[in-house]
């Protein structure tokens, strides 16, 4: 192995070790607010299943499934596997799936969105650069997963991985 694939394997690993470490040990810094805010805008990107422009989180007047996630994160990866999964069983249910990475030279709106279409994502993709929606939700690691019913009151809410059957349980009391 040459020094640049050292380095890269090395870089790998980082970014692995921190996944596990905030899906184990949440996000400091993250002051939960009353979801009384919600539901907060954010801005939405050009990819699969979504358009550029915005949208409101959680989707008034829907039973929404909002998704948070980080590209770096790897349990988000699954996370989007198993929402996939279930989405076409609800279609009158909103999908929303959003990240609180802030768009820059090393990480751009393009980047996250082929991120999305790598993994499948299909429906509304968001940025949420404020943390607002970790924040209103209480979000204490990622992956994190909030359900709201149709008024917009949180009626689920899990960080780390959520299992398709959990998801369907809760989906199935508010349909």
């Amino acid at each position: 192995m040459n020094r640049r694939q050292v380095v890269a394997a090395m870089a790998g690993l980082g970014l692995t070790g921190g996944s596990l470490w905030v899906t184990q040990n949440g996000l400091s810094g993250i002051q939960p607010r009353d979801t009384d805010q919600l539901p907060i805008r954010v801005e939405t990107l050009d990819a699969r299943g979504s358009s550029a422009g915005e949208t409101a989180v959680p989707t008034p007047g829907t039973v929404t499934v909002v998704d948070l996630f980080a590209t770096w994160c790897a349990p988000c990866d699954d996370q989007l596997e198993i929402l996939d999964t279930i989405r076409a069983e609800y279609t009158n249910v909103s999908f929303v799936s959003v990240t609180n990475e802030r768009p820059s030279e090393t990480l751009t709106r393009a980047d996250i969105s082929e991120w999305w279409n790598r993994n499948g994502g299909a429906w509304t993709v968001g940025l949420d650069p404020g943390s607002e929606l970790l924040a209103a939700f209480g979000a204490d690691g990622l992956p994190y997963i909030a359900i709201a019913d149709e008024s917009g009151t949180v009626q689920f809410g899990h960080s780390g991985l959520a299992e398709d059957e959990t998801l369907r349980d809760e989906l199935d009391a508010l349909v």
